[in-house]
């Protein structure tokens, strides 16, 4: 994320309370993303933007990764930041460091599906044997209207397509909810805390109005991988 796109980014959410922000991406980790991550282990948040997910996971180790120095001003204090270009600054990072990547609105940022497809396989590189990557994503099948609304948008993805991306990078499915959240933080929908947990409770209604994709992809250490 460029100067230019931390400006956007504060303009885009500027009616946006950060400590809203942060107490639903609290409901989301303890209701759904806590799920997938061990106490003990070792958490990356790709592209982590305001930080809203990192500070609010439970684990033994976080790293948060984005372009933005201004990454630094959100991440809490037990958080590792590391700032610089995606994919090249996940070189830095060692092999089989970590145990869980996560990434929100982040695909759709990057310039091409060949970058995509770069920063999948360092992923792959950076997972532990039986390690995880956790993506919410917006899924252009149902927010086809209003995913070229934002002037950063690049790529579009569907919850078939990546698929497809992941398991050409060396990932096996194990969760894919192709209509998880809507769109956007700027949906009309309630957004006070226990409005979220109902939401999360009631898959109907995710069929509803969700427009982004929940997947879970877990690392694949055999012949596949090794062609990825």
């Amino acid at each position: 994320m460029t100067i230019e796109h931390e400006a956007l980014y504060r303009q885009r959410f500027a009616d946006v309370s950060q400590r809203k922000r942060a107490g639903m991406w609290e409901v989301l980790c303890r209701s759904v993303l806590q799920r997938h991550v061990q106490p003990t282990g070792t958490v990356l948040d790709l592209g982590a933007g305001f930080c809203e997910f990192i500070n609010a996971i439970r684990c033994g180790r976080k790293i948060a990764v984005d372009t933005n120095p201004g990454l630094r001003e959100f991440a809490a204090p037990d958080v590792e930041k590391v700032v610089g270009e995606i994919p090249s600054v996940l070189r830095t990072l060692g092999d089989a460091s970590v145990d869980v990547v996560f990434c929100s609105n982040f695909f759709e940022h990057l310039c091409d599906k060949g970058t995509v497809l770069a920063v999948l396989r360092q992923v792959h590189r950076l997972l532990t044997a039986d390690g995880r990557l956790l993506v919410i994503q917006p899924n252009i099948r149902y927010a086809y209207k209003e995913y070229w609304d934002f002037f950063d948008h690049h790529v579009a993805l569907s919850d078939r397509s990546l698929r497809e991306a992941l398991q050409m990078t060396g990932f096996d499915i194990e969760v894919l909810r192709p209509r998880f959240l809507p769109y956007t933080t700027k949906s009309r929908l309630p957004q006070a805390a226990w409005i979220v947990r109902l939401y999360l409770a009631l898959p109907p209604v995710q069929w509803l109005f969700g427009k982004q994709m929940l997947v879970v992809a877990r690392k694949t250490t055999g012949p596949r991988a090794a062609g990825a």
